[in-house]
């Protein structure tokens, strides 16, 4: 939905929301199911209202548990019967710089200031790990905002007594715990005022009214960015940057103009701005983001032109290039089905209205931002959260490469008459075993990521993970995948669950850059070889169709299970008696 897309008008969206509401639940979208409860030290009303419309747009239904104003400490620390029975899957702690109960004053000495910043530091951490240890869920806390007014002007941001470093102080230990335990994000509320302007948030105004802790104007804001690290959480992010040329990555037409005469370096302001999106797109490639060229062009020319002696980026850089004649949302389509990813998965950046208007209307899913004009492509792609990052592995470094080598495998292919003689080329070597702590991101990431080759969908934290790998109640494995071009990291995981001697198969999932290449018959030969020195005589398998899993609709009935029974939606239960078993794949060495 256009409304819902940065930049938004936020007037309209507080205005509209009942109706935007209705809108999102009547275009038929299968949604995930999610609890969440906001435990607020400010007035959270509209905040709730609005993140749900967000969230229905990223393909979520949220369920709301909300605290009584101002009633996120007691909720956090004594509960209530409610909160308890909600079961929540992720708590948002909406707090700000009205809920810091400790004051400064002059008279202080700095063991006094630190220790005030213990108290109200320790203050949140308790109530954290109490939530965690009662829920064992995701918590996304607001860091704080930057006071409104500066007692000592300046010198408010160094002095030990200024509250401006007091916060500063404060969030920093926000930080760290952050980046020292799993499933805990920071919802960053002190750049959201910044950016938006902290007189115009912090208007005492709103607070005194209302007991809201920014002016109402802003809540969209606060929502979507909330909405952005919940849709990340979930394996809704995008993969993939599809670029067009022309007046996008180059100021010019590189067929025209020549690749002398583009505007690409230092020599200008225009120059200058696409030197720096440059910048800005290569940098995705650390994040794992894929990069693809969709521009109508001849493909000597786009080489050329990005191989300007100014430019960041490189032909090397990108998993795909389109540089034709057809029609951009077929080469969409088709970049898509090469990359063996959703066309969903897709931002398509293009400086052309029209091309914007004919890809948005033809590739259901696919994001396409209206970008305008060159100083603004980095904000608005930016903003728009569309790679959120709430986990990171080391095979998002690689990512890229790992698509390229895919190419070239492709390649090789085409060289073969004999798909099997092909697999045997690659020289396959599997790693499959049981779960290894340093790759439990990785693994709780395939989860959230994986929708095509996933036979459950089930989604898991970093801590429900962590507490699975710890548990004698499974049998656990996850499956690398290397050959002569290269190494493709983790690309399976399944979970199985003991009941007596049977195993029940909660989750199965492989990454798509390794399909057709029959790991998930090394994934079978290795999970019946554990589940057998485990007393398992039998493996019961599930499949829950979604609107993206359909290619492993009959994946249990090719490994040789019964099918036992089927409801009307398709949620299909498989059996496979261990006894007899025979060893399925021969084109992989692990």
């Amino acid at each position: 939905m256009k409304e819902l897309q940065y930049p938004f008008d936020c007037a309209y969206i507080l205005k509209k929301k009942r109706s935007i509401k209705k809108a999102l639940l009547s275009d038929g979208s299968t949604r995930i199911k999610k609890k969440i409860a906001v435990l607020g030290g400010s007035t959270t009303g509209d905040i709730v209202s609005v993140l749900e419309l967000f969230l229905l747009q990223y393909g979520i239904e949220p369920q709301f548990y909300e605290s009584e104003y101002n009633a996120y400490w007691q909720d956090a620390m004594f509960g209530n019967e409610e909160l308890d029975s909600f079961a929540p899957d992720i708590i948002i702690l909406h707090t700000s710089n009205r809920n810091i109960t400790e004051t400064l004053s002059m008279s202080m000495t700095k063991e006094e200031v630190s220790e005030a910043l213990e108290r109200q530091y320790s203050h949140f951490e308790v109530m954290w790990e109490k939530l965690k240890e009662k829920f064992g869920c995701s918590i996304i806390q607001n860091n704080f905002e930057m006071p409104l007014y500066r007692l000592l002007g300046n010198a408010d941001t160094y002095d030990y007594r200024g509250m401006t470093n007091f916060i500063s102080r404060l969030n920093m230990k926000l930080y760290e715990y952050a980046q020292s335990h799993d499933s805990f994000y920071i919802n960053d509320i002190n750049y959201l005022s910044a950016s938006y302007g902290l007189e115009k948030w912090s208007n005492p105004l709103y607070w005194y009214m209302y007991k809201y802790a920014l002016c109402t104007d802003a809540i969209p804001y606060l929502s979507y960015s909330l909405s952005n690290i919940i849709k990340s959480l979930l394996g809704k992010n995008k993969k993939m940057l599809a670029l067009d040329l022309d007046n996008t990555l180059w100021g010019g037409i590189v067929g025209d103009d020549g690749v002398e005469n583009l505007q690409l370096g230092e020599e200008t302001p225009v120059a200058q701005g696409y030197r720096e999106f440059q910048q800005y797109v290569k940098k995705h490639k650390e994040l794992g983001i894929m990069l693809s060229v969709c521009s109508k062009n001849d493909e000597e020319n786009a080489v050329a032109g990005l191989k300007h002696p100014d430019g960041w980026l490189s032909p090397d850089d990108f998993v795909s290039i389109k540089a034709n004649w057809e029609p951009k949302d077929r080469n969409i389509v088709s970049i898509a089905n090469e990359i063996n990813i959703m066309p969903d998965s897709i931002v398509f950046v293009d400086d052309n209205p029209a091309e914007r208007a004919i890809v948005s209307a033809q590739v259901q899913g696919v994001a396409v931002p209206e970008i305008d004009s060159i100083e603004n492509y980095i904000r608005t792609i930016d903003r728009s959260g569309f790679f959120e990052v709430t986990a990171f592995s080391e095979d998002d470094l690689k990512r890229n490469d790992m698509y390229i080598a895919n190419a070239k495998r492709a390649q090789q292919q085409a060289s073969f008459e004999n798909y099997s003689d092909y697999l045997l080329s690659l020289e396959m070597q599997a790693t499959i075993g049981d779960f290894e702590p340093m790759y439990i991101a990785r693994i709780t990431q395939l989860t959230n990521k994986s929708n095509q080759f996933n036979l459950t969908t089930k989604r898991y934290t970093q801590a429900q993970m962590q507490e699975t790998f710890e548990s004698d109640e499974y049998i656990r494995l996850s499956g690398r995948l290397s050959d002569k071009f290269g190494d493709n990291g983790v690309v399976s995981v399944v979970i199985g669950k003991k009941q007596g001697e049977e195993l029940h198969i909660e989750l199965w999932l492989m990454s798509c850059r390794v399909l057709k290449r029959d790991m998930e018959y090394a994934m079978l030969d290795r999970l019946v070889e554990e589940s057998r020195s485990c007393g398992i005589n039998k493996l019961v398998g599930y499949y829950y169709p979604t609107a993206k899993n359909k290619m492993v609709k009959n994946l249990y009935s090719d490994f040789g299970f019964e099918k036992i029974s089927e409801d009307e939606d398709g949620n299909a239960v498989f059996e496979l008696p261990i006894e007899g078993y025979e060893k399925k794949c021969s084109v992989i060495k692990y």
